[in-house]
């Protein structure tokens, strides 16, 4: 990737941690754009080089995948979708590359591996505080499941089995890691001068 004109940052760690909520204020802040992943798998779910990827999770039975999916295999399984619409993402952080406001790039699939490898510019994950602050939030918007047990089915892979894998790949690869939108609210302001 080549570089870009203005400023970037890339936003990762999983769902509910507080990833948009924070790209959200330091958009506001700074006049920039935010770039949401998930808009992103959306445009391409049904282009035939990615729906396999795109779609991966809403052709299972998400009680039957959490009841029988390890964590390593969930986390393989995001790993491999993250690689498999990758193209498509980068694709459209270049389209930003002559825009000189400050864009940041918020979602999931920004693993910190790929991250290092094709993208110039800096970025932090953000994994979560506690499993009750993450159930919550999966409560108020949940990512699949619609009851209550889904949603808890889906907090804990979250907390116990994305959580600890995105803050172990995150230090592997130098990306500073944050509990909270708010405590990387100052330290995203910094890296951002």
């Amino acid at each position: 990737m080549n570089k870009h004109k203005g400023k970037r940052l890339f936003i990762t760690g999983i769902p509910t941690a507080g990833k948009s909520y924070l790209a959200k204020v330091i958009i506001k802040r700074n006049n920039g754009i935010h770039i949401n992943i998930d808009d992103i798998r959306r445009k391409i779910r049904n282009n035939p080089k990615y729906k396999k990827w795109v779609n991966f999770y809403r052709d299972k039975d998400e009680k039957e995948y959490y009841m029988t999916t390890t964590y390593g295999k969930q986390w393989q399984n995001l790993v491999r979708q993250s690689e498999g619409v990758w193209p498509a993402i980068l694709e459209k952080m270049e389209s930003y590359q002559n825009e000189t406001r400050l864009v940041i790039f918020e979602g999931v699939n920004i693993l910190p591996h790929l991250a290092k490898k094709y993208l110039p510019f800096p970025g932090i994950v953000i994994i979560g505080k506690s499993f009750e602050e993450v159930l919550n939030r999966n409560k108020q918007d949940s990512r699949w499941g619609g009851t209550e047990e889904l949603q808890k089915l889906g907090a804990e892979s979250f907390f116990y089995g994305k959580r600890p894998r995105y803050k172990a790949e995150a230090e592997k690869y130098g990306y500073p890691v944050f509990e909270t939108a708010d405590e990387a609210l100052e330290p995203v302001i910094e890296i951002l001068r």
